[in-house]
Order: C-alpha cells, then structure tokens, then sequence
C-alpha cells in the first residue's frame, strides 16, 4: 500500500527526469503527476517558473510543517526525498554514518560530472548544427571516462551498489545516465561491472515503475539502432534545441 503524500512531481522523460519517479516508487510514496510538455515549451510558462526559477524538469512541490513548499534540481530532490520519507533508511543511511558522507559524494559527482558531460556529449553528437569533432571527441571521451570511474569503483563492490549495501540515492541519480549511453555513443562493451550494475538495478519494480514516468522509458531501443538511425531520430528534437538557444541569446 501506497503512503498519501502531497507531493506533486513536474517531470519529463529524460535522465534526470526519471530519477524523482524512481526514487518516490523505491520509497511506495503516492503523489500527483504533471508531465511537462517540453516540446511545447511548458517549463518556460511564468505558472511552472515559480516552482523551478530556472525553467528545467524535474521540480516538485509538497507541504512542510504546513506550509507548501518546492523543490528543484533533481539532486536537491532525491536528498530532500530521502532525508523526510525514508526514516527507517531502507535507501538511505544516518547522517552521522560514513554511508552518508559516500552518497553525497557520488551524487555531487553525478551532479557535477556525468550528468554535464554526457548532456554536452549528447549536444554535440545529436544536437547541434554541424558535426565539430572536436566537441564530440571532447565530451564522448569525458563521458567514456566517467563510465570507467563508475566501472572500477562497482568492480569493487561487494553488493552490487555504489555505495554499501544498498540501493542509494547515488545509484538512482547515475542509473539514467547510464541507461542513455548509446544516444551519446558511448558503448558499454568494456564496462563489464557497469553494465552488471545497470541490469540488476533494472530488474528491481520500482526502477521498472519509476523510469517509465511519465510515459514510457524506451533508450533502451537506441542500442538495436545505427548511428544513422541515431542521428535520424534527433531531427526533431535537434530543431527544439536550437530554437530554445535562439530565444535564450535575445532573451532581455
């Protein structure tokens, strides 16, 4: 049974989008879903700015000691998630544990590394107007080593999970990255334990439940598909991209 919250989750189906509907299935919280047109342009609408100032998914609101409250940056999300709903630390552990300190960092890293980098790999390979190879051999090698950082810290593992012996935030926040690596053309071929880690995080129900919110988690495809197909498949997005720089360079 479902715990009542009232949470509302703002999101879309990106890496970053999944990880609040994963982590709230993980935890069996109930909350109300708005799936935010990107395509449309939805998160730019003045009502969605006062929930997230800078126009991005996913966001979400609640009530705190009563009063409403929100949160953006899906990093900020998952701590914020964990730190008022998981008090039994099923996905979580103690402040003053060690864990804690372990999950925070790899969330950072994820934060700060894996999720910027591969974003600029997936611009340069999918996105922008013309092919410049050095921004594509930049950013898809940065993200190769990333996935080398993440492949050598698991193959150390002994339960299977980033940090200890359970399933964390940092798990969470790295999972759709990774689940994504073809659409940057990055191949798991030789990231053995990485490619462990994202199968058995796959078969969990919450993962299964989570990543297809609010419509359905379907990167996994891109593996069967050519660089062709690929590039193909980002036409229509690659044109949304270009036109949301446009309005962002003459925005006053």
């Amino acid at each position: 049974m479902a715990t009542p919250t009232d949470i509302t989750l703002y999101t879309a189906q990106t890496p970053n989008g999944i990880k609040t509907s994963i982590l709230l299935a993980e935890l069996g919280l109930e909350y109300k879903l708005h799936a935010i047109q990107m395509m449309q342009n939805e998160q730019k609408e003045p009502w969605f700015l006062e929930i997230n100032p800078n126009g991005r998914i996913p966001a979400l609101t609640d009530t705190f000691n009563g009063k409403p409250i929100r949160v953006f940056e899906s990093g900020a999300i998952l701590e914020y998630l964990v730190d008022r709903y998981d008090k039994d630390h099923k996905l979580s552990y103690p402040r003053d544990a060690a864990e804690h300190w372990e999950v925070t960092s790899w969330l950072m890293w994820q934060m700060g590394g894996l999720g910027p980098m591969q974003g600029q790999a997936n611009h340069f390979k999918r996105y922008a107007p013309e092919k410049i190879q050095y921004g594509i051999d930049r950013y898809v090698n940065e993200t190769r080593r990333l996935y080398r950082t993440l492949d050598t810290h698991l193959s150390k593992a002994p339960h299977g999970f980033l940090v200890g012996d359970r399933l964390t935030i940092a798990d969470i926040s790295c999972w759709g990255w990774v689940a994504a690596h073809a659409w940057a053309g990055v191949s798991l071929d030789e990231f053995t334990h990485l490619e462990t880690w994202l199968q058995k995080l796959l078969k969990r129900p919450g993962f299964e439940k989570g990543r297809n919110v609010p419509s359905a988690h379907t990167v996994f495809d891109n593996n069967k598909l050519t660089e062709e197909e690929l590039d193909k498949k980002a036409v229509e997005a690659r044109t949304w991209v270009q036109g949301g720089m446009k309005n962002d360079a003459a925005a006053k």
